[in-house]
């Protein structure tokens, strides 16, 4: 009697067990590993691909030019006619009394136009004006300044002569006119300063004063400027 073979080719041994694994699980295992491996590849990041760092120069416009400064306007000037108060100057906001006859700007006036605005100072101060001499006597070279500086400030010589006379036709030079201030002043000359013999000259100039009334005691028309 012959002896059958065990499926697999050998014979089960005394006491063992004898397991029959069929093939078609050996196949889904093999499969199945296949399939994790597939999917743990395609889970995996893609390679990056190789960076080249290409060093490149930014070409920066140049900055632009800087504006033109244009010079510094010289302010205007009264000149070297001005380093002390002999030529008929004063600083800036400086003003005198009428009675402060000791400067020359004063004591060079013409004597009957001081006494006429010291009396109109005396008459306007009931009525709380404060009359103050801004300027008067003027020495040639002084005015000759101011004229030089107008031209330059106004443009023309035509145009300065609205503001300010040449030294050969300045009544200031001849002082024989006075500059007064503030305008309360100007103001109270203008309407009581015929009283007294002094009249406005220029309309453009309200501080402008002279001895000008005719014999009647009327001041004569106005002039439109120094030109005029």
């Amino acid at each position: 009697m012959s002896v059958r073979r065990a499926r697999w080719g050998h014979l089960p041994l005394a006491g063992e067990f004898v397991h029959d694994t069929p093939r078609t699980s050996v196949r889904t295992r093999a499969l199945a590993a296949i399939g994790c491996a597939l999917t743990v590849a395609a889970c995996a990041p893609a390679p990056q691909p190789d960076v080249m760092l290409v060093q490149t120069s930014i070409v920066l416009p140049p900055p632009p030019e800087p504006a033109a400064t244009p010079p510094p306007v010289e302010p205007l000037s009264i000149g070297s006619a001005a380093v002390d108060t002999t030529g008929g100057w004063l600083p800036d906001g400086t003003t005198l009394s009428p009675f402060d006859t000791a400067n020359p700007i004063l004591s060079q006036m013409d004597p009957a136009l001081l006494q006429a605005v010291q009396n109109a100072t005396r008459a306007a101060q009931p009525a709380g004006v404060d009359i103050r001499i801004t300027s008067g006597w003027r020495s040639p070279g002084f005015q000759q300044r101011l004229f030089d500086d107008a031209v330059r400030s106004y443009g023309s010589v035509a145009a300065a002569a609205q503001f300010v006379a040449t030294p050969e036709v300045s009544q200031h030079v001849r002082g024989q006119a006075v500059d007064i201030g503030p305008t309360a002043a100007d103001e109270w000359m203008i309407a009581n300063g015929r009283q007294f013999g002094l009249c406005q000259i220029y309309a453009n100039e309200i501080w402008h004063f002279e001895l000008a009334v005719d014999a009647a005691g009327n001041c004569p028309p106005l002039r439109p400027n120094a030109a005029g």
